[in-house]
């Protein structure tokens, strides 16, 4: 009975559920809430999408990824399109997304919110990052296309308000592929430059999809990092991009941007006349001020024949103290030199010298008897000494007949015949002299 059934391997039933599978679950529409995500080295996106009753582990290759405008987060409601397929390794159905979307709001505006919130998390749009605007720029620099209308509408305005201001443009692509990337190397370019004096990013109205360009990342960092002033001019007064808010300006449309970024030539006569007049004012002021304290110093000078009079006879005081003072400094002077003097005569130096000459004598002497002293005393402690270390030589031993028996070729004193063997050699020194010997009897003491 058992020969007569199939009998399959664990990877062929496998191989057969996911061609069921994937031939029925081509393509599916899915919805559920994101959880466990993972983004490894690899670039594809793992998680899980969940509802109430259910779950399936999903996977968005690398591929795929690289489309999305948005980041997935854990807990985001999305809507996605793919095919159920089956994970032979681990026995596991999961479903391959090709395009996804979050539930209830589209992609581009989810991706707005989460790099606006993190570039305002990063301090890009601080108000104590915006640089002021030139009051009369010499050169302005455009970054557009060539080919809008926003262009024509700055330059026309910038003619009519100042036809003498320089103006570069920078030529660029404002929307659809590569956009962005043209965009911010246009803010770099210029700032290597370094002649332009403001900047004007921007272009004409459109819909959110046309103006992405001027939301992606790289152009906001661009912006910020210019060390030139930037004017963000996109679109009409309506539309925010992530650029209005880095930018160190916002004009609500690309003519108002020209109308910002250059004063029209009425609008600084008038300042120039505001200027003029309160110059002269203050002119005025000065003059009316200084002729006042010119008079009253004129009324307050008096006669200098006094002054002169008082300065004479106060150089006639002071001459007497300085007298009187310097009459007091040479007795005072005088009195010191006596006493100074007096003290010399009873110290005089020869006086000194015959009593330190006495005093070197008598000392000499002490020290003369104190070193014959000393030399005695050494002289008898070292005869004391040779006459015990003669009592205690080894030469007086032998003197007295003893010798002294060393081990051959050791050297070693030989003390008790147990030390000695048979045919032994040994070394015997006298008083004079000394005997090689050999060992041919030992008696041993008790």
């Amino acid at each position: 009975m058992f020969t007569e059934k199939r009998i399959l391997t664990v990877s062929q039933l496998t191989a057969l559920i996911r061609e069921v599978v994937e031939e029925n679950f081509e393509h599916v529409w899915l919805e559920g809430e994101v959880s466990n995500l993972a983004v490894p080295a690899s670039g594809h996106l793992y998680f899980t999408l969940k509802d109430a009753g259910a779950q399936i582990r999903c996977i968005l290759f690398r591929a795929s990824s690289r489309a999305l405008k948005f980041k997935i987060q854990n807990g985001m409601a999305l809507v996605l399109r793919g095919r159920v397929s089956v994970y032979d390794q681990r026995g596991e159905y999961q479903f391959i997304a090709e395009y996804l979307e979050p539930k209830g709001i589209g992609a581009l505006q989810l991706a707005f919110v989460q790099l606006k919130e993190k570039l305002a998390r990063e301090g890009l749009f601080d108000e104590s990052h915006k640089k002021s605007l030139p009051g009369l720029p010499r050169r302005i620099g455009v970054v557009t296309s060539t080919s809008g209308a926003a262009i024509h509408d700055i330059l026309t305005v910038l003619r009519r308000r100042h036809a003498g201001v320089e103006v570069l443009i920078r030529p660029v692509t404002v929307q659809g592929e590569g956009a962005a990337a043209e965009i911010a190397a246009a803010i770099r370019d210029f700032n290597r430059y370094r002649d332009v004096d403001v900047l004007i990013v921007g272009r004409g109205g459109g819909s959110m999809e046309d103006l992405w360009a001027f939301n992606e990342e790289q152009v906001a960092r661009a912006i910020h990092a210019s060390r030139i002033p930037v004017i963000s001019a996109v679109g009409h007064e309506v539309d925010y991009t992530i650029s209005d808010f880095v930018a160190d300006l916002r004009a609500p449309t690309p003519s108002a941007a020209a109308e910002l970024v250059v004063k029209s030539r009425q609008e600084l006569d008038a300042e120039l006349s505001n200027l003029s007049h309160r110059l002269t004012l203050a002119m005025e002021r000065i003059i009316a001020g200084t002729r006042g304290r010119t008079e009253g110093m004129l009324a307050s000078l008096k006669d200098p024949s006094l002054w002169v009079g008082h300065l004479m006879q106060r150089v006639d005081e002071l001459s007497d103290r300085a007298e009187r003072a310097l009459q007091g400094k040479l007795s005072l002077s005088r009195e010191r030199f006596n006493g100074l003097s007096h003290r010399l005569h009873i110290r005089h130096p020869a006086l000194e010298l015959e009593r330190f000459r006495e005093r070197l004598v008598i000392s000499s002497d002490r020290m003369a008897s104190a070193m014959h002293r000393m030399i005695e005393g050494a002289r008898e402690k070292t005869a004391v000494n040779a006459a015990r270390l003669s009592v205690l030589s080894p030469l007086a031993t032998l003197e007295r007949g003893y010798s002294i028996t060393r081990s051959f070729p050791e050297g070693a004193i030989v003390r008790t015949s147990t030390q000695l063997r048979y045919g032994d050699h040994v070394i015997v020194t006298f008083r004079q002299g000394s005997a090689s010997c050999v060992i041919e009897s030992l008696e041993n003491g008790s």
